[in-house]
């Protein structure tokens, strides 16, 4: 029997996504889960709902909260916690990358990769030389990030904005089993229960 699939649509920029990037495969795979790994960008999905920024940035009350509840979580999991300077942080490239290191078993060990430097060492993702330094760590070849500039690899993000919006995902990280959408790290577990039928 085919395992049920969890796909995991997630924000570079997105900090409660890097919480649970760290941690989807190994609540997955204990659970029986396969997990497909759905790299977006919010941008346009945020344009459309009228917001030029991140909420965190437009709503600066909720954004001093949402880092109160990153620092809390992150102790708790033994993550480490940076403040990237400027947040967001310009996930386009790391995006297009992602979207080509997945066709690699190694893929989703870059995109960890991508957020470990980001939120863990609060370094600079629009950086080339940084993503081709994260992709030789993880094995993989430095010439995706030449890749990630063609027009194929823009088009491909785009498509994957345009599923996001189809499947009727707002915000980052996101979960989908089936036809239900899951949203916030906080709701992986549900997810990963509808998904073995629990």
């Amino acid at each position: 029997m085919a395992k049920q699939e969890l796909q995991f649509w997630f924000e570079f920029a997105s900090t409660y996504s890097y919480l649970s990037a760290m941690r989807v495969q190994e609540v997955a795979d204990k659970a029986g889960v396969s997990v497909s790994w759905h790299p977006f960008w919010l941008g346009p999905i945020f344009k459309s709902q009228g917001w030029d920024s991140s909420p965190f940035n437009l709503f600066p009350v909720k954004g001093q909260y949402m880092w109160r509840d990153m620092a809390r979580i992150c102790k708790a999991r033994g993550l480490p916690l940076v403040h990237p300077d400027p947040f967001p942080q310009n996930g386009i490239l790391a995006a297009r990358t992602a979207l080509l290191a997945l066709r690699d078993p190694a893929g989703p060990e870059f995109c960890r990769a991508v957020y470990a430097a980001e939120f863990g060492e609060g370094k600079t993702i629009s950086d080339p030389d940084l993503i081709r330094a994260l992709l030789e760590r993880c094995g993989l070849s430095p010439a995706l990030v030449d890749e990630a500039g063609t027009e194929p690899a823009k088009a491909a993000l785009k498509d994957k904005v345009a599923k996001a919006m189809e499947l009727g995902i707002f915000g980052a990280p996101s979960f989908v089993v089936g036809d239900e959408l899951f949203w916030g790290d906080d709701r992986l577990e549900q997810a990963i229960a509808h998904a073995v039928g629990v």
